[in-house]
């Protein structure tokens, strides 16, 4: 009864096919809409667009300028890419280093976070690895794991802007969208390629050089849309099955995949009669994720007084390819990313994950607490939980995922099916559960 997987990548595709889908965009708002017809399409009760005040970020453009002080006409000019809402509009000539110097353009290394699975599944309550993988294998994360305060050392330094150098990232791009939390910070920022990163250390390397950072990008408020359907079912508790629509890019995985995996679900359970399905259901996809999950926390805000009846909080991210990286280029593998599953320390909860997992054979798998890399899961829907609602979230976090590199060719299409079926598995597994 669920899609098949050619028609959940036909979902995925008409997304990507609209462009980049930042909160406020109008591929996003397209997006929410289309959405909303789908939910309407496959029955689903009082579908309906809440609205969500966030702000919009669009960069219009940015580049550096360095030259050697004792010999001017060495330079290098680099295109650059801003960071979101930093400082919308600037030209600043200063000092070029690479540490962080009072009144300095300060151009400091940054690489991605390399994550043995080994420690990872030391954290975890259930592993699906029937492969024997995670003794050796290694992940790299899309961030540093201060990634959302990257530029405030910078700023609490007095340096006057920030050029990160992506020489640490394995692949060559500047098109990294991080921090994503949409909080506006004073300094001009923008990233460099490792490529270009390593042109411009190179002649300060040589001796003392002074740099023109060129920075313009516009900001304002905007109104994006919570897309939301129901439909009822046999109790008088609720499960709310999320994932989020917008995203930094045209990006496929993120979170493209987590729309077509929330309405395979709402398509399944609108073909289930009302006395077979075990709760209430509320299908959800918020807006502003890369807004600091507004969607999500004006949904619990305009909510609160449904959320003692949640018996569980499901939410789908990422159905993500492992990628290697070949001469400067990702190159998909056939291999799924490793998976996280985000669970409320609730045995009977941890245990029926686990069973889900290993029942439609999700190998890479960790079942982990919530709180295990900071207080609150890093989902779109962690804000579900310091209110209490009992959680499961399913998230993976390829080296690509903030990336213009999130393309087509990176969904796991072989987990589409099996992700939806362990969906409906977790789901079918709470009957008869209440929040008391």
């Amino acid at each position: 009864m669920i899609p098949d997987t050619a028609r959940m990548m036909e979902w995925i595709e008409t997304v990507t096919s609209r462009g980049i889908r930042r909160p406020g965009y109008p591929a996003d708002d397209w997006t929410a809409a289309w959405a909303a017809e789908r939910f309407t399409e496959f029955g689903l009760h009082d579908v309906r667009l809440a609205p969500v005040e966030l702000p919009v970020w669009r960069p219009v453009t940015a580049a550096l300028v360095v030259r050697l002080d004792a010999d001017p006409s060495r330079a290098v000019r680099v295109a650059a890419s801003a960071l979101p809402y930093t400082t919308p509009k600037a030209t600043v000539s200063a000092p070029v280093s690479r540490e962080v110097v009072p009144g300095a353009i300060v151009v400091p290394e940054y690489t991605f976070t390399e994550l043995p699975q080994s420690y990872l599944r030391d954290l975890a309550t259930a592993v699906h690895d029937p492969e024997g993988v995670f003794d050796e294998l290694v992940q790299t994360l899309p961030f540093q794991l201060d990634y959302l305060d990257v530029i405030q050392g910078v700023m609490d330094g007095g340096g006057a802007a920030f050029a990160g150098a992506l020489t640490g990232v394995p692949w060559e791009t500047r098109d990294y969208y991080v921090p994503y939390d949409a909080v506006r910070r004073d300094l001009p920022a923008v990233w460099l390629s490792g490529r270009d990163s390593r042109r411009v250390l190179a002649l300060v390397d040589e001796g003392p050089c002074t740099g023109t950072l060129t920075v313009e990008s516009e900001t304002g408020p905007a109104v994006s849309h919570n897309v939301i359907g129901t439909l009822p079912g046999r109790s008088d508790q609720w499960v709310i099955i999320g994932s989020h629509h917008d995203a930094p890019w045209a990006s496929a995985v993120e979170d493209a995949s987590g729309i077509a995996l929330v309405l395979a679900a709402a398509q399944y359970w609108a073909g289930v009669p009302e006395r077979d399905r075990p709760h209430n259901l509320i299908f959800l996809l918020t807006a502003g994720h890369m807004a600091h999950a507004a969607g999500t926390r004006a949904f619990i805000e305009e909510n609160r007084g449904l959320l003692g009846d949640v018996v569980l909080q499901l939410h789908l991210e990422h159905a993500a390819r492992r990628c290697v990286v070949v001469d400067d280029e990702l190159v998909p593998t056939g291999d799924p990313e490793p998976g996280w599953w985000f669970t409320t320390g609730k045995p009977e909860l941890e245990s029926l994950v686990a069973a889900a997992l290993v029942a439609e054979d999700l190998r890479r798998s960790f079942v982990l607490p919530p709180d295990v890399f900071s207080p609150m899961p890093p989902t779109d829907g962690a804000f579900f939980h310091p209110e209490g609602v009992p959680l499961v979230h399913f998230l993976s976090a390829p080296m690509y995922l903030f990336d213009s590199a999130d393309t087509l060719d990176k969904v796991h299409e072989a987990s589409l099916e099996p992700l939806t079926r362990a969906a409906i598995r977790i789901v079918e597994g709470t009957a008869g559960w209440r929040r008391a």
